[in-house]
């Protein structure tokens, strides 16, 4: 595999774990309710998803209100993904590679 590949799938691996991780802590946040925080998976999960949701907070402007600040994480994760997997496509192109 080439090195430009192997960086931008591993980058796309990255940004679908984050993205899951958010999805996962949203879905036990309806199931837990307000006991989610004493939740071990939730916490877990919150762990993972923590280091985007801190760059989408210092991305947003300051009238965002903190309980915005994951969905607004997740939309942007999910742009990446979109940008990563059209440049992944690109880049097959010249390796000769269906991908």
């Amino acid at each position: 595999m080439h090195f430009d590949l192997l960086l931008v799938s591993t980058a796309r691996a990255l940004v679908e774990v984050a993205g899951f991780a958010l999805i996962g802590q949203g879905l036990l946040a309806l199931i837990a309710g307000k006991q989610r925080h004493g939740n071990l998976f939730y916490r877990i999960l919150q762990i993972i998803s923590g280091p985007v949701v801190s760059v989408a907070r210092m991305l947003s402007p300051r009238f965002i209100h903190d309980s915005q600040v994951p969905p607004l994480a997740f939309f942007l994760l999910f742009c990446l993904w979109i940008l990563l997997a059209l440049v992944k496509r690109h880049l097959c192109g010249p390796h000769g590679l269906l991908c």
